[in-house]
């Protein structure tokens, strides 16, 4: 069985890094997910007891008064970094520029959804999984279609 330091990459992609015991996550270790996020945890036997997630913006999420995106404070973390656009530039994504849509797809964050295969593939094409009937509903209903919710500026009369 594995133990000491290590790394362990998983069918879906995700890599653990760091301490492992008798085959387990045993100790600091980290998993990298395809994304670009990283959870950083403390592991007692494969279980983690303590740790935090870091999105692959650099943006930490903190389990009590999470308040990114909420219905206090809307703005995406590159707006809290970097500030707002100038008026009538709008900001779909924390992404800027957004990534294009494939036509008669959506955007559902980890990657793109046809709605017709009921196929999300992340934003190299890769296979991610087969959207359940909850999921498929969630995405049409929240998020972003190609085509759909982009500003043009216009040129002033």
């Amino acid at each position: 069985r594995m133990e000491g330091y290590g790394s362990y990459k998983l069918p879906t992609g995700t890599e653990y890094r760091g301490a492992l015991w008798d085959g387990m996550f045993h100790g600091e270790g980290e998993l990298r997910f395809p994304t670009g996020g990283t959870y950083r945890a403390l592991w007692h036997r494969g279980v983690p007891t303590q740790g935090k997630y870091i999105f692959a913006d650099g943006l930490e999420y903190e389990e009590k008064e999470w308040h990114y995106c909420d219905g206090y404070d809307r703005r995406f973390y590159t707006e809290i970094c970097s500030g707002f656009k100038p008026p009538g530039i709008p900001q779909f994504t924390n992404l800027d520029p957004p990534k294009t849509i494939p036509e008669g797809c959506y955007d559902c964050g980890d990657g793109f959804y046809n709605p017709e295969t009921r196929v999300v593939v992340d934003y190299k094409f890769r296979f991610l999984r087969n959207a359940e009937d909850e999921e498929h509903d969630w995405i049409l209903r929240t998020c972003r279609k190609a085509g759909e919710g982009r500003a043009e500026r216009k040129a002033k009369p």
